[in-house]
């Protein structure tokens, strides 16, 4: 949370995702990227769908500079207190590829949420 409130997210992401993204790349399509900011992890709180773009948007732009192809077929998951109620919002974020779902995939309810919420915008996509 210091780094998010410092402004430092992307510069630290960035450095996180140079040590691998060539080697990524190597075989392009295989791999995922999946972003889950650390002060989310098991507190409940979440990233909001604005956050999570930006952060995801950052992301696909450094991919593009390896390769447009390689960009294009990496998927990038969004991690971090996914819950039913915020996952259309979530997804429906132009560089969020799918989620990360943890605590959440335990409650039959607020999977079956989520799981909605993916349904309906792959519809939407086609």
């Amino acid at each position: 949370m210091a780094e998010r409130e410092k402004g430092d997210t992307l510069a630290v992401v960035g450095r996180q995702l140079d040590a691998f993204a060539k080697t990524l790349a190597a075989q392009a399509g295989v791999g995922v990227v999946a972003y889950e900011p650390v002060w989310a992890i098991g507190t409940g709180k979440v990233a909001g769908p604005e956050q999570a773009q930006e952060v995801h948007a950052m992301i696909r732009a450094q991919l593009t500079k390896i390769s447009k192809d390689f960009a294009e077929k990496t998927l990038i998951l969004y991690g971090g207190s996914v819950k039913g109620s915020n996952a259309q919002s979530l997804l429906d974020a132009a560089d969020v590829d799918g989620a990360l779902v943890g605590g959440a995939s335990l409650d039959a309810a607020d999977f079956s949420a989520i799981a909605g919420a993916a349904q309906a915008l792959a519809t939407k996509l086609g």
